[in-house]
């Protein structure tokens, strides 16, 4: 039989996961479903640096599930990104207007992975555990990156995390490691119609994108 501690645990646990349920229900349509708390920090975030760190995540339950703990050693970094393509630098003369190829390129790389890059670059003695979306507007898109510092020895202890502290892991925003950015090298793929994205996109001379 369980005795009044049990309960109480067992309680406080249903409490969380009700908490995170709804938390994540929200965010399936965070527009509509968040209402003037959306707008409002939209307009807060557009003053802020391209790189600012948060408090705390804004998206708990997905913070949670890519592996953040509210302890030492780890911080979350809210990073916009530059909507829309990308324009090439105009030519100067011997071209035709048709023929020069100023727009409609795009970066063979996700917003979410610049992103993580830009918040590695920030802080280059931290490394990206993982990001997941918070917000957009015309201009912009916004992510928080998890982000981990491999020598203190609250991370050096943790069970959970003691893998980033591996040379091997060094850089790994920058080196596509982090889920976005094996999403973004088509690695979420496997089997048939994968044969061109391993060991690597630029392995196969680009013919996996």
């Amino acid at each position: 039989m369980l005795d009044t501690v049990d309960v109480a645990i067992k309680t406080q646990e249903m409490i969380y996961m009700g908490m995170y349920k709804y938390i994540k229900e929200a965010w399936k349509n965070p527009k509509a479903n968040l209402g003037s708390v959306w707008q409002e920090r939209l307009i807060q975030w557009r003053k802020e640096t391209t790189v600012t760190r948060a408090e705390k995540p804004t998206r708990l339950d997905r913070a949670r599930s890519l592996g953040y703990k509210a302890k030492p050693g780890i911080i979350i970094a809210r990073v916009k990104v530059t909507r829309g393509g990308r324009e090439r630098e105009r030519h100067k003369k011997g071209r035709k207007p048709k023929k020069a190829g100023f727009v409609h390129f795009t970066p063979k790389k996700s917003r979410q992975v610049i992103a993580e890059e830009k918040a590695s670059r920030k802080y280059p003695n931290l490394e990206v555990l993982a990001s997941y979306y918070v917000g957009e507007d015309g201009k912009h898109k916004w992510y928080e990156t998890i982000l981990v510092n491999p020598t203190h020895n609250a991370i050096k202890s943790d069970k959970n995390l003691s893998w980033i502290t591996k040379n091997n892991h060094k850089g790994r925003a920058h080196r596509g490691l982090t889920p976005a950015g094996k999403k973004s090298r088509g690695l979420n793929n496997k089997g048939k119609g994968a044969e061109k994205l391993r060991p690597s996109i630029r392995a196969k001379s680009g013919k996996g994108k």
